[in-house]
């Protein structure tokens, strides 16, 4: 990704848009099938203007760019906050400094460009969505379908000096600038030109009939003040007053969650799993109090009545919390995200009760498509978004919201309904929206290990991830369409043992699924046993065509774990005569002996080798494969010989003192999946671990007999704990105990001794 920035010429960026346009039906790769075509039935007001969905870019690294704000119009977002301006216009900005991989932190604020090249794209921008908006609507426009809303910091003396002034009196007045006269002669001479032949916008030259001269040079008439964290109260309202006085923007004022104080901060992100997350008490104490915005508030909404201009507040700021992720450059960064909304809607609740839902609220902490028809039936508009837009998905994200908000009856709402948007805060806060929880995304990145191709730069990481590299994709898509047994057929190419697979597996796909920052990653493994389970028969009755026609050569497999039994399966379609040896008096290896029953039903399992059977396998069980090395099979005509015996070694504990009570996990589960009642355990069992064998054991023998408790004691916390979640969430389920950094060092007289221990730096693992 290029480092620098670079402005693209006004006629040479519509010439791209167009050109794009006609050859590829899109506009900056967003496909005409994703545009965002509003019903232009309905619409909200912000300060008097008109806007056609109550959503938009927020202030940040989307609306930097005349691209950015156009490919954020495309999509449905109407009320553009424009990336906020400083006198401090040249500064170098430490790269990397956004690190979106769940909630966002960044460690920049304004606009990379000078104050002149941000001017320039946000007028380019302004003229464009004008030409946008006619071409895209069925009629001609008589007033524009956005807003555009100015973001300007940090403090009064670098607002009053004179650069700072002729940026905001041009963004009000773009005719003091003399490119904006230009830019509107250069669209004249274009659209005269045929600029629409060739595409789907031609014959739509009438809605353009005098276009430019209903292109108002204002700009924007309204305004979003953004402070440094730690900004004196005075000099906040100072500048809000200058603002509504001297400038005449309506104005809303972003205030930070600090406002909620340190201790309900830190509960609502603990309580949501953001525990990770530091914060200090300074930071708080150096902000704007409680008391002191109160009276702020009541004295700008006074003053704005009485010089005729709109006043509201933005919520939120981003959290200020110390960089300690290893990420961004600097000591300090700031949170953003769905992190956030338990905290910006307590501070929108509180408000409002206290100006009895009067005050207006522009909202930008952390709203998504599961959220923001919450946000705006509570009477919040508009709604802007940054964080989300990084996800995969990209501005496309905001025509989902878009959709979803044409939707809703509380487009006529005037003020915030204080019931509902107390409900909203109280539900996030506590849990009830499952997405705002950290569980809900985990930790897993869905970034695979290795580089893209030079060309078709694009994979599928659920393909990449997975051990054999099954076309997940193409599948989970036949499954969704009720084709089970194409889909069937298409997983037997790549995998043989689709039943046992179905139940358990490592399942990386799942882990590196990009819908994880969507609605959360789809439960491919589930797909899986959905087309086995509802496709096999017709697979086997139309899909299948019988086993391939033995060759003379013969493969013997020694071993019938999901190896073994994988290795005989594709051996035998590619017309090997196959013979398997297993020690056992049944196939399955770990699956069948080890794993416990109530994950992986023996039905699953016996259906994954009679297929393996029906392509011509010979199977030998209880067979002495002590015997069977190389050469004794070599002497019977097997030609090619793959083992598949297995490496079972559990790890031994350290432990000290008396160790006759302590059992190797793996043949404990083994004497339980032989025979659970022939255990005896007493009444409280330790288990130690947090991977998945540790959660089977602990499972298993909360079902013994005469067990009455089970605790799992792993060194590290639950976050670090290597144990798929579901499986964690089935021992809790089943009532198993957890102690967390701890480890057990000495075992005497039914007295278990454990060292609390603390997390180090990370290993190579990243825990």
């Amino acid at each position: 990704m290029g480092d620098i920035m670079r402005p693209v010429p006004f006629s040479e960026l519509i010439e791209r848009i167009v050109g794009e346009y006609r050859t590829h039906q899109s506009i900056f790769g967003i496909a005409e099938e994703q545009f965002f075509r509003d019903s232009q039935k309905k619409s909200i007001t912000v300060f008097g203007q008109r806007c056609s969905t109550p959503v938009g870019p927020a202030a940040g690294p989307h609306t930097q760019l005349a691209q950015n704000i156009i490919a954020s119009y495309l999509v449905g977002g109407r009320f553009i906050e424009l990336k906020t301006v400083q006198i401090l216009d040249e500064l170098e900005i430490e790269k990397p400094c956004i690190d979106a991989r769940d909630e966002g932190y960044n460690t920049e604020w304004s606009s990379e460009y000078t104050l002149t090249k941000a001017w320039d794209e946000y007028a380019k921008a302004w003229i464009i969505l004008h030409l946008l908006d006619a071409v895209m609507g069925d009629k001609p426009c008589e007033k524009p379908s956005f807003i555009f809303n100015m973001s300007v910091g940090y403090n009064l003396e670098g607002i009053k000096s004179e650069r700072m002034q002729t940026f905001i009196d041009s963004m009000i007045d773009a005719n003091r600038d003399e490119r904006f006269a230009q830019y509107l002669g250069e669209l004249d001479a274009l659209i005269a030109e045929g600029l629409f032949e060739g595409t789907a916008w031609e014959g739509r030259e009438k809605n353009l009939a005098g276009l430019t001269g209903k292109i108002s040079a204002n700009i924007c008439l309204s305004t979003t003040l953004s402070t440094m964290h730690g900004c004196p109260p005075a000099e906040i309202e100072a500048i809000c007053s200058y603002m509504l006085t001297e400038k005449k923007l309506n104005t809303f004022v972003k205030l930070n969650p600090t406002l909620l104080g340190f201790e309900t901060v830190r509960e609502i992100l603990d309580t949501l799993g953001y525990d990770y997350i530091t914060i200090k008490r300074e930071s708080f104490d150096n902000d704007l109090q409680w008391g002191d915005a109160i009276a702020m508030l009541t004295r700008l909404i006074a003053l704005s009545k009485s010089v005729g201009r709109g006043f509201g507040v933005k919520l939120t700021n981003t959290l200020g919390s110390v960089n300690d992720q290893g990420m961004l450059p600097g000591d300090e960064m700031y949170m953003s995200g769905r992190a956030l909304l338990p905290i910006s809607t307590t501070v929108g609740q509180r408000l409002s009760a206290e100006f009895g839902g009067t005050l207006p609220i522009s909202y930008s902490g952390g709203a998504t498509a599961f959220t923001v028809k919450a946000l705006f039936e509570s009477g919040i508009r508009p709604i802007t978004l940054a964080t989300d837009l990084l996800k995969p998905g990209g501005y496309t994200r905001l025509a989902q919201m878009a959709e979803i908000l044409e939707k809703s009856d509380s487009w006529k709402m005037e003020g915030i309904d204080i019931d509902r948007l107390a409900s909203l805060a109280s539900a996030a806060r506590s849990g009830v929206y499952s997405e705002l929880e950290k569980e809900f995304r985990g930790i897993d990145s869905i970034k695979i290990d290795e580089s893209l191709p030079m060309w078709d730069c694009y994979v599928a990481p659920c393909v990449v991830a997975c051990p054999i590299h099954q076309p997940v994709p193409d599948y989970v898509q036949l499954v969704g369409e009720g084709r089970y047994a194409d889909a069937l057929e298409l997983i037997y190419d790549t995998n043989a043992l689709p039943a046992i697979t179905g139940h358990i597996c490592d399942h990386q796909c799942q882990l590196h699924c990009t819908r994880m920052d969507y609605e959360g990653a789809v439960k491919i493994r589930d797909m899986k046993r959905i087309a086995v389970e509802n496709g096999f028969a017709e697979f086997k009755r139309q899909n299948w065509e019988g086993p391939t026609e033995k060759t003379d050569i013969k493969a013997a497999v020694v071993g019938a774990g999901p190896a073994g039994l994988s290795a005989a399966y594709f051996l035998a379609r590619a017309g090997f005569d196959t013979t398997v040896f297993e020690r056992e008096m049944s196939g399955g290896g770990v699956v069948r002996h080890v794993i416990p029953g109530f994950r992986l039903p023996v039905e699953a399992i016996e259906d994954d080798i009679e297929f393996i059977k029906a392509h011509g396998v010979d199977f030998h069980f209880a067979s002495d494969v002590e015997r069977l090395d190389v050469s004794t099979l070599k002497a019977e005509g097997y030609q090619y010989i793959f083992y598949a015996i297995g490496s079972e070694i559990d790890n031994e504990i350290p432990l000290q003192g008396d160790r006759s009570r302590v059992r190797p996990s793996l043949a404990f589960l083994s004497e339980f999946r032989r025979d659970p009642s022939s255990l005896s355990l007493g009444r409280h069992v330790v288990v130690v671990g947090g991977g998945n064998t540790a959660m089977d054991g602990a499972r298993a023998a909360h079902r013994v007999a005469g067990v009455e408790q089970v605790t799992v004691i792993y060194r590290r916390t639950e976050r670090e704990m290597p144990a798929d979640r579901e499986e964690y969430a089935n021992a809790i389920d089943d009532g198993i105990d957890f102690i967390f950094l701890a480890n057990p060092e000495r075992f005497d007289e039914n007295l278990l001794t454990v060292r609390k221990m603390a997390l180090g730096e990370p290993d190579e693992s990243g825990r």
